[in-house]
């Protein structure tokens, strides 16, 4: 019976470089890395860490461009509960949480499937929450070119419950918006509702 293999593709050079750096920060807080362990868990932490960070390699307008389709609705989209994970650039721990997205196509829409790997692209990367929400917004809005967008980002960061403040259920809420969104009270009442109603 052959043994379980699972195929991952990084960059070797990076990988390896992390995985020595993981090592010295396991042995300067005291730990063994060569018990066993954490034979592994150097090169466990940079594979997971270019996971992380693979944003940085990525743009997210391409993203939208891939699937661009020229249509004449003018009805607000919305996508809510896009799953968030990030990492916090100035403790490099994570930020976990939604997104909610939304725009009014002005004769293009986008494959909906898009608006996630969009989050995704701007999540996998040092973040800090108000520029993600911001990344989100300002991308759809130059690539699409539509009437308004919309973001909402609900987080827990466990950089405020793991250490510091350690306050274990705050969370934290930031909003962008353009157009419609922005200049028709009406229109950003009715995401609101749309995006932030739990059924």
């Amino acid at each position: 019976m052959a043994l379980y293999s699972k195929e991952e593709r990084y960059d070797e050079a990076a990988v390896k470089a992390m995985a020595e750096a993981y090592e010295k920060v396991l042995t300067t807080c005291g730990e063994n890395p060569q018990r066993e362990g954490l034979l592994k868990t150097p090169m466990r932490a940079a594979k997971a860490m270019a996971v992380l960070t693979s944003g940085m390699g990525v743009d997210p307008a391409d993203i939208l461009r891939s699937a661009l389709f020229h249509e004449p609705n003018d009805e607000m989209v919305v996508v809510k509960d896009i799953e968030v994970y990030s990492l916090c650039e100035h403790h490099m721990l994570p930020f976990f949480g939604k997104a909610h997205v939304a725009y009014i196509p002005d004769g293009a829409i986008v494959g909906l499937s898009k608006i996630p790997r969009v989050v995704d692209a701007f999540a996998r990367r040092l973040q800090v929450q108000e520029r993600l929400t911001e990344q989100i917004r300002d991308c759809i809005q130059e690539t699409l070119k539509p009437k308004g967008v919309a973001v909402v980002v609900e987080a827990r960061h466990l950089c405020m419950q793991m250490r510091g403040v350690e306050k274990q259920n705050s969370v934290t809420t930031t909003s962008a918006f353009t157009g419609l969104f922005l200049d028709d009270p009406r229109t950003r009442r009715e995401f609101m509702g749309l995006a932030l109603h739990r059924s």
